[in-house]
């Protein structure tokens, strides 16, 4: 069965087709959204069935797979990760939202899915409305990795319709929320409480430090 094609505008983004993407999200549905950067494809992080559906997708083992995931904003960031000092949060509140990924310590609270696989998190707070009103409705963050294998040295795909081409009988919704970026977030270690730049991709960490 053929995934939905759901479009939404990030300046105001429909509570009804929100509040339909997150019914979907809490029966175990893979989704495709926009952000500030590249398409994310995703799902609810508490959810391990739909996590294996998305490594089957992009032809990974589970344990191989990078998973960020997404919050709506910096007071979930401290939910997740063990190591937010003051100092740090101060530059994630004048970088956030943004497109960045900022790497951390685990928390207790985070996915036990994940924190097997590694003793970090990466966390994302992008500036779009649609995401981010996922995460808010849904009440807890999203899975966001990027929809080609990491391995793959290919351009990222920016149009929406052609997306759902490719990707409409893998999963449950592709949204439109316009055409995408070809540039990923960057990577931020804060791991041991500093900044260092892991992957430099649209944002510039520097004019905040």
């Amino acid at each position: 069965m053929a995934g939905e094609y759901i479009r939404l505008y990030p300046e105001n983004p429909s509570p009804a087709k929100i509040d339909h993407i997150v019914n979907v999200l809490r029966k175990g549905g893979i989704i495709i959204y926009p952000t500030d950067t590249i398409y994310g494809l995703g799902c609810d992080i508490f959810n391990q069935k739909a996590i294996d559906r998305i490594s089957r997708i992009k032809g990974l083992n589970s344990h191989k797979l990078q998973l960020s995931f997404i919050c709506y904003n910096l007071s979930e960031i401290s939910v997740y990760a063990s190591n937010v000092t003051t100092p740090v949060f101060k530059i994630l509140k004048k970088a956030l939202p943004g497109p960045f990924t900022f790497i951390f310590k685990s928390s207790s609270r985070a996915p036990k899915s994940i924190r097997t696989r590694k003793k970090t998190v990466g966390i994302r707070v992008p500036d779009n409305d649609i995401p981010r009103e996922i995460v808010r409705a849904l009440g807890n963050p999203i899975i966001t990795t990027s929809l080609h294998h990491e391995d793959e040295v290919i351009d990222y795909l920016t149009d929406p319709e052609q997306i759902f081409i490719k990707f409409r009988n893998l999963v449950d919704i592709v949204i439109d929320g316009g055409p995408g970026k070809n540039i990923p977030s960057t990577v931020v270690s804060c791991v041991d409480e500093s900044f260092k730049v892991l992957r430099q991709g649209l944002g510039d960490i520097s004019q905040f430090l």
